[in-house]
């Protein structure tokens, strides 16, 4: 027995240190994250001046003086000029664009986590549950390897690859050797990256259930007919009001989502979650329509998909090669090519071992299904 529990650890570590896992889903939190946040700084456009500049009732001056509290900080205090915020504006835009993309990920990820931290330590009290979300994945996304799967980055490296480029190994001696330490540090970031986003994920699902479950009015069944009457969750009152006078389904759809919520962390094991996600789907469709939250419900539909494998969104890929091409045509991408240095490469079967570590991070399916 000690001996098998000292060979799994063993792989455990070999896997942690050796294996990048869940390159897919990475890139769709950055693809995720990075459109919602251009998007939501393209429609508060017109009233960017209102919320983060100068001319915002939170003044600048009030905003340095809560962060001498909080501990919060933002670029855009550094200056009340309206040039500089103006600026700071481009640049904030620039770089969710270029972290959709993939640009240079490493460093856009940084600046990326410096937009949104500073945006939002700027106009705090206009923040909602989405907004805090993506602070915590932008922070989170720094350390992981998002830009390895469907970005600009791995066309470029593609590239290279077909035109014979590739760059070798470092040199011997103490140089090779840093090199081999810089890709085991690297490893170890992103899948520690990415297990401490599902976790967060867990987090955020458990505590939001029970602490329903502690509340009267979800216990009653009639959480949800208050929450339709609330005008400020209700930019359709007609639809509000028709869902309202279903008096059974308000009450049985209350108590799904307490169960649902609580239930989440605990379906993560097993093929149980996927129904489970479908179901967490149409509750934040349904809050993003129906409550007026787009942005709120995009920050938790992208943080489910985390917990997709990255066999699901490789089919997403296998779809697109379904159609019908010219003859001569080969299939960009079929054959993964030698990764980065920074990144070794991601076999196509995974060992048990690795499996394991899959469910254990992300919820993956049981060993054998990559």
């Amino acid at each position: 027995m000690p001996q098998r529990v000292l060979v799994r650890v063993h792989g455990f570590l070999v896997l942690l240190t050796e294996r990048p896992v869940s390159l897919y889903a990475a890139a769709m939190l950055r693809i995720g994250y990075g459109l919602l946040y251009l998007v939501f700084l393209l429609r508060e456009f017109p009233h960017r001046d209102e919320i983060w500049g100068p001319g915002s009732p939170w003044t600048p001056a009030l905003a340095r003086q809560m962060f001498d509290q909080s501990g919060w900080v933002s670029v855009l205090t550094l200056s009340d000029s309206r040039v500089y915020f103006e600026v700071c504006y481009a640049v904030a835009l620039v770089t969710c664009a270029l972290f959709l993309l993939g640009w240079r990920t490493r460093a856009m990820s940084v600046l990326f986590a410096v937009v949104v931290v500073s945006f939002h330590a700027r106009a705090i009290f206009m923040a909602d549950g989405g907004d805090n979300l993506m602070v915590l994945m932008a922070v989170y996304l720094v350390f992981t390897a998002c830009g390895r799967r469907w970005s600009l980055d791995a066309r470029r490296t593609r590239l290279r690859t077909s035109a014979g480029k590739t760059v070798g190994r470092l040199g011997g001696g103490l140089r090779h050797q840093f090199g081999d330490a810089r890709i085991i540090l690297t490893t170890v970031l992103h899948n520690c990256g990415m297990f401490v986003i599902a976790a967060q994920v867990c987090f955020l699902y458990g505590c939001a259930g029970l602490y329903k479950v502690q509340g009267a009015k979800w216990g009653d069944g009639t959480a949800l007919h208050y929450i339709l009457n609330i005008d400020l969750f209700r930019p359709w009152p007609e639809l509000s009001q028709m869902i309202d006078g279903h008096h059974v389904l308000v009450a049985g759809v209350g108590y799904l989502t307490v169960l649902v919520q609580v239930a989440f962390p605990f379906v993560l094991f097993g093929r149980l979650k996927y129904p489970v996600l479908v179901l967490l789907l149409g509750m934040h469709v349904n809050i993003a329509v129906v409550m007026g939250l787009p942005i709120f419900s995009g920050a938790m539909i992208v943080a489910d998909a985390v917990f997709l494998p990255d066999r699901f969104y490789r089919s997403l890929g296998r779809l697109r090669w379904c159609t019908p091409r010219p003859t001569g045509v080969t299939r960009a991408g079929a054959s993964p090519g030698p990764e980065s240095a920074l990144v070794p490469t991601q076999p196509d079967r995974p060992t048990e071992t690795d499996a394991v570590f899959h469910r254990a991070a992300v919820g993956n399916p049981p060993p054998g299904v990559g």
